[in-house]
């Protein structure tokens, strides 16, 4: 199977996994919207935060690098295996004995039991987690998928069951849990026979690995008090219910875009890795993967920036109308972070994950003045124009960055942009004119709203873009 054929099948299972557990994650929201109140999703958030926080320390970003170097050595392999066991466990152990300066941070008692439970998500997910890196690599992407979907699955239906009962807030750590206890088993399923671990310890074998790991967990601390720190702030500043609002709206603004870049990214690094020497071929790849990033994220984008107003009181209920400034401004955030993301592919191709983390410590400088003066000025919707701010200065640094990678590519990108752009000026204009005309919010009009900005998108995109015969190409391709 050729590169491309790769890339078309991987793309197609997880956008599968992409879309179920999506459509899953949103169902989810909008019921627990309606049975717990704003605090408790600003407390889970928190422990949302020291997951993703603690990870950056318990992978060492090997995932990178064993699909980089293309590793197959077994005793290389099992040592990491055995690092990432060993550090899961002692971070589970901080974690967990981390409870009190946590809620004494946030002035929260009720964070110490879900500190404790998150604790427990260190042990769980290095059990399996090498075995993912395995299927990326050999880019097993049915089976990725396979796995990501049975997990959304179990999570829910485990998440929603318990906040019926009236497990409030560890309704949902309980379910994270379950998700990714359901993963790992699989992960260790679908992988057993690509790896088969030994009792083999030694670091002197992956010295090269860890060398690729320091800039990772380097640039992995900087990128996530750079991506973090508003929220960070929010909590610490204004308390857990503002945290709650600002949450909600930054899960329903940039949650599909950080479920759709990654369909495109990961299935595009293991294959640009086979051919990382090819500068030519590399700027043809990165500016293919702006291109349909375009496409498919910015009409989601302009879209919910034109309807927040209608989906917001249907899809959380009443109470939550806090939201809808923040999400419109969450909506340039996203469009900005889409467009940066494909850096990724970029540098780790060429070997390069030191200017990832360089370019999150100068957004970081920019950032942490910025979400303290604004926060102090505004509350929580400066905060979020800070964040705004500095995301859209990240994204001039990243293309400086790429510049330097490939070459001259803003004018070939500027020229593919234009088109998604005025597609979805289109589609906003028809939206706000149907608006100025609907006489109330109700499940009839957004329908409208939605199935216009749809219909419009989709028309331009097939007569000026994607004409119907290619589409029937690709689709006997894929």
């Amino acid at each position: 199977m050729s590169h491309k054929q790769q890339a078309i099948s991987g793309g197609k299972w997880m956008s599968t996994s992409t879309v179920i557990s999506t459509i899953f994650q949103f169902g989810q929201v909008a019921i627990l919207a309606r049975l717990l109140e704003p605090s408790v999703f600003g407390i889970v958030s928190v422990s949302t935060l020291l997951i993703a926080f603690f990870s950056i320390f318990a992978n060492l970003g090997f995932s990178n690098s064993i699909i980089y170097k293309q590793e197959e050595d077994r005793q290389v392999l099992s040592t990491i295996y055995l690092l990432n066991l060993g550090l899961g466990l002692f971070i589970g152990i901080v974690v967990f004995f981390s409870w009190p300066l946590v809620a004494a941070y946030y002035k929260e008692p009720r964070l110490e039991n879900v500190i404790k439970l998150s604790s427990l998500y260190f042990i769980i997910v290095y059990v399996g987690q090498i075995y993912l890196f395995l299927l990326q690599k050999e880019l097993r992407f049915k089976a990725v998928a396979s796995i990501d979907i049975t997990g959304t699955i179990v999570g829910t239906s485990v998440t929603l069951l318990l906040a019926y009962n009236g497990f409030a807030e560890l309704s949902l750590i309980f379910g994270q849990l379950a998700q990714q206890t359901a993963k790992s088993v699989l992960q260790m399923v679908f992988g057993a026979q690509l790896f088969t671990p030994m009792l083999k310890f030694d670091l002197s074998l992956i010295k090269d690995h860890l060398r690729f790991g320091l800039y990772n967990v380097g640039d992995g601390i900087v990128g996530f008090i750079q991506a973090n720190y508003d929220n960070i702030l929010v909590g610490g500043l204004l308390g857990v219910k503002p945290l709650g609002y600002y949450a909600l709206a930054s899960q329903l603004a940039v949650f599909p875009i950080t479920r759709l870049s990654p369909i495109i990214l990961q299935v595009a690094y293991p294959i640009l890795a086979k051919f990382k020497g090819d500068t030519n071929e590399l700027r043809k790849s990165y500016l293919a993967i702006l291109d349909l990033m375009s496409y498919v994220n910015l009409p989601l984008l302009a879209g919910l920036f034109v309807t927040a107003d209608s989906v917001v009181p249907l899809f959380y209920g009443p109470g939550w109308e806090p939201t809808i400034l923040l999400i419109r401004i969450f909506v340039f955030v996203s469009m900005f972070s889409a467009l940066s993301n494909p850096l990724f592919t970029l540098a780790f191709s060429k070997g390069k994950p030191k200017l990832l983390f360089l370019l999150n410590v100068a957004t970081l400088a920019v950032k942490i003045p910025l979400v303290y003066w604004f926060g102090h000025e505004w509350g929580v919707v400066g905060i979020a124009m800070a964040f705004l701010t500095a995301t859209f200065i990240n994204l001039i640094l990243n293309f400086r960055i790429v510049h330097t990678l490939i070459g001259a590519f803003l004018g070939e990108f500027f020229q593919n942009f234009t088109k998604p752009f005025l597609f979805c000026l289109a589609m906003v204009g028809a939206i706000t004119l149907y608006k100025s005309y609907a006489d109330s919010i109700n499940v009839i009009n957004t329908s409208v709203e939605i199935a216009i900005g749809a219909l419009i998108y989709i028309g331009l995109t097939l007569r000026f873009k994607l004409p119907l015969a290619e589409l029937k190409t690709f689709g006997k391709a894929v």
